[in-house]
């Protein structure tokens, strides 16, 4: 393998580069441009708006946005979203919030017994591996994916959001994250000197069960401690008033909601793998014997295809993409030709979706929720987006996003497995291909 040896920049250099700047006619604009109004506002495709058109062919009756507020918890709250939504439909009422505190907390606590897990089986382990280092990178943190999610519904239930409404801490979560954090670090070096000084399995696992039980204790105070049950009360469309007392949330999900998550896959567009294989993501399960994290990966147009079929049919879709490429919070537009930096510079900045899996530049870094797709002869052109950052964001919290965004920053759908082929459901059955625990999906 050839290797080139380090150059130093030169006085030639930097002249060179001076008269080819000052070769540009246009480099005094630009210039003042730029740092008057700044890069993106310099960049930004005034035709995006005319691309963005808020009307939808396919466009599903949804109500008011959540707000995550500052918390990292949009995974949990685009799962509830989507359940929210079979209620409102199916009980005719309007408005319906779920308790993303009542998940929070669980996760919390699912979660740190599930890295106490990680950090006992990789004992023997140099604290700079690369495993151990994404096990202590990730302590504390709010991120997720929807099996996450759908793990804690399917073990905890759901519960209105009265019942355990937000607090501060769940509504900004970095003081907490960060305490949690430094105690999960702080166990794990116990745990480690537990295992190389010879502690039977017994020991450890005491040791890890008072360890979960002291992140129940700072949950409970951050959080409040979940009501084993509540009593569901809301007035439907035709004003007519419900009331049922003394449910669990478990009851509660059984009863009233009519979605059973284990019929659900995970559809990703990762083009730096194999398509038509099933891959696991195990590093980031929060529930010791929950449910796994599995991808189906496909080309693109099938996984729009499941998109847009599942919204014919009157659900809405769990998404994960990259919100923070090509995005404006204000105007609650997506659009891959948003900000046009590449022209500005004069500059390539092109790089496919496979090759941005591959360099680190993709990442799942939100998920949020498809309500409405605009389709032109069949195809699309627009999706409408529910996301949880509240109104004042887009129009009263919904974004408008173009289909080559989709393409480009889309990487992930949650569908009901009708709509995959007899093909594809038949990969579901095979041995899922074990993915890094630093995969880009994570």
């Amino acid at each position: 393998m050839s290797k080139t040896n380090p150059s130093e920049l030169t006085a030639s250099d930097f002249k060179q580069y001076h008269r080819e700047l000052n070769q540009r006619p246009d480099a005094a604009v630009i210039s003042r441009a730029v740092m008057t109004n700044g890069v993106n506002a310099a960049a930004t495709d005034p035709q995006a708006k005319v691309r963005l058109h808020r009307e939808f062919s396919v466009e599903l009756e949804t109500g008011t946005v959540t707000n995550q507020k500052q918390s990292g918890r949009c995974w949990e709250f685009s799962l509830l979203n989507t359940l929210r939504h079979k209620f409102e439909q199916s009980h005719r009422v309007k408005n319906f919030e779920l308790s993303q505190n009542y998940l929070f907390f669980w996760d919390k606590v699912e979660r740190a017994n599930m890295f106490y897990q990680h950090i006992l089986a990789t004992a023997d382990k140099d604290p700079n591996d690369r495993e151990v280092a994404f096990y202590l990178k990730m302590a504390g943190g709010d991120g997720g994916q929807w099996p996450m999610a759908a793990a804690l519904v399917e073990k905890y239930g759901v519960m209105p959001a009265y019942a355990m409404p937000e607090t501060y801490n769940t509504d900004h979560t970095g003081a907490f994250a960060a305490t949690l954090a430094l105690k999960m670090k702080h166990d794990a070096v116990i745990l480690r000197d537990l295992v190389r000084n010879g502690a039977s399995a017994d020991q450890l696992d005491e040791k890890r069960r008072q360890m979960v039980g002291e992140v129940y204790r700072m949950a409970a105070y951050s959080f409040g401690e979940p009501p084993a049950t509540f009593d569901l009360e809301y007035r439907d469309n035709d004003k007519k008033w419900h009331r049922q007392a003394n449910l669990t949330p478990t009851a509660f999900f059984k009863q009233e909601f009519d979605a059973d998550l284990e019929d659900y896959v995970v559809v990703t567009n990762s083009p730096d793998k194999p398509l038509n294989e099933l891959y696991r993501l195990a590093s980031q399960e929060n529930i010791v014997g929950g449910k796994q994290i599995q991808f189906l990966n496909v080309d693109m147009p099938v996984l729009k295809q499941t998109a847009i079929a599942q919204l014919q049919d009157g659900e809405t879709v769990w998404f994960g993409n990259d919100v923070l490429q090509q995005m404006s919070r204000e105007q609650g537009f997506l659009d891959a030709k948003l900000f046009r930096r590449a022209e500005l510079f004069g500059i390539d900045l092109s790089l496919n979706k496979a090759q941005r899996f591959e360099y680190h530049e993709a990442e799942v870094t939100h998920a949020m929720t498809l309500t409405g797709v605009n389709l032109v002869d069949g195809h699309p052109n627009r999706w409408k987006v529910e996301n949880s950052w509240g109104e004042k964001n887009g129009e009263k919290g919904y974004f408008v996003m173009t289909d080559d965004w989709m393409d480009q920053f889309v990487y992930e759908v949650v569908v009901h497995k009708k709509y995959l082929t007899d093909e594809q459901r038949e990969i579901l059955t095979h041995r899922p291909v074990e993915l890094a625990p630093w995969d880009p999906l994570m």
